[in-house]
């Protein structure tokens, strides 16, 4: 892993489960590249991601925001368009936009569009589908409610997704922000992550909970008796 990566191990237990707080503090000690390190936290869940019944998906606001503003795409006709630039959109068209991303401009970080929009968007999955920017209900980036969610977006909303190993990976801030903001942003993550238990999951359902920063090894946290059999 490097000399780096060692010297900010030498004296750490990475086996040790650590008070979300203590983590949170940890993690930032460590982070000492020459960037502003994001810290993300990781999920695994006791649950079977291959059954469509135990899919664990959602959005959540971030109370503390995520340090870096979103470049947001809307594609939407008529009024919608000047709410959509009210609210902090980059980004604001209809056909003409999307006659650009079938071309292959992606530059945007998220696509967000009206329900009406998804016939001549959904012809654009060679462009969009590799990149992740293709709007999904089960994400809210398709919605009638524009303005509102711009601002959410903008704001740091993110989107948490079990993947094919039963893990959700979630941004929840940089190495910068004081402590009790990140952890303030990895609780409501993580309270999130349990109101979304698909009922058809059994057994333990928060297996382990790591948070680490983008060069920093994983710290992991303890998982309370009640995250565990939720």
């Amino acid at each position: 892993m490097g000399k780096r990566y060692d010297a900010l191990v030498k004296d750490l237990d990475l086996m040790k489960l650590n008070p979300l707080p203590a983590a949170i503090e940890l993690v930032k000690k460590c982070a000492n590249a020459k960037f502003d390190e994001s810290v993300e936290l990781h999920v695994r869940l006791g649950v079977d991601p291959k059954q469509a019944d135990q899919q664990v998906r959602g959005v959540v606001g971030l109370p503390h925001g995520l340090g870096k503003s979103k470049k947001i795409a809307v594609v939407v006709r008529g009024d919608k368009q000047k709410d959509a630039k009210a609210a902090g959109a980059d980004l604001v068209g209809a056909e003409d936009l999307i006659e650009q991303i079938s071309k292959g401009f992606t530059d945007f970080d998220i696509l967000v569009a009206t329900p009406d929009m998804m016939k001549d968007l959904s012809k654009l999955g060679k462009v969009l589908g590799p990149k992740g920017l293709m709007p999904n209900p089960k994400s809210g980036t398709v919605t009638m409610d524009i303005p509102k969610t711009v601002k959410e977006l903008k704001a740091g909303r993110v989107e948490y997704k079990v993947d094919d190993y039963g893990i959700i990976h979630v941004p929840v801030g940089k190495a910068s922000f004081p402590a009790a903001n990140l952890v303030g942003n990895a609780k409501t993550v993580l309270d999130a992550i349990l109101k979304a238990k698909p009922s058809a999951s059994k057994g333990v359902y928060m297996i382990s909970v790591t948070v680490t920063s983008t060069m920093g090894p994983g710290i992991k946290v303890e998982v309370s008796d009640k995250a565990a059999a939720a």
